[in-house]
């Protein structure tokens, strides 16, 4: 045996390169010119002109209000006036406030209520589950009414 009559197992085969997208030879599988041929090109990611396009929410340091609910502690305002259509000796509850159009639903629910203390009230009321201000709570007081939370 000899070296000139060996064969290999596997036939030798050239990778044959074709056009400019070869391994080595001119553009090197980089394309044509400019950014994306250079070595280190990033390019702009399109969603972020999109983002920089969102104003920035202003006020009192970073983005401060974003989690604050402001609807939370607010209540619907109802004067003593309002109250004369109820009867003597009636509960009043945010309920039937609702039912009776004084105030509007709160997401599908009857809201919290204050009694503020513009106008009179002369029947005897029983007020249940809303808040009252000073001057409301004394004429109610006043004419025999009373208050349960």
């Amino acid at each position: 045996m000899q070296l000139h009559s060996l064969k290999s197992k596997t036939k030798f085969r050239k990778s044959i390169v074709r056009g400019r997208g070869g391994k080595r030879g001119k553009t090197s599988g980089r394309g044509g010119k400019g950014q994306t041929a250079r070595a280190g090109h990033k390019i702009r990611p399109e969603a972020r002109d999109m983002i920089k396009k969102i104003p920035k929410r202003r006020g009192y340091g970073r983005n401060r209000a974003r989690g604050v609910r402001r609807d939370r502690y607010t209540y619907a305002p109802v004067n003593l006036a309002a109250l004369a259509i109820f009867a003597k000796g009636e509960v009043i509850t945010p309920q039937l406030l609702l039912e009776k159009g004084l105030v509007r639903s709160h997401k599908g629910r009857a809201p919290k209520v204050k009694i503020l203390g513009v106008g009179e009230v002369s029947q005897a009321l029983i007020l249940k589950n809303v808040a009252l201000s000073a001057t409301a709570k004394a004429a109610v007081e006043k004419a025999g009414g009373s208050i349960n939370a």
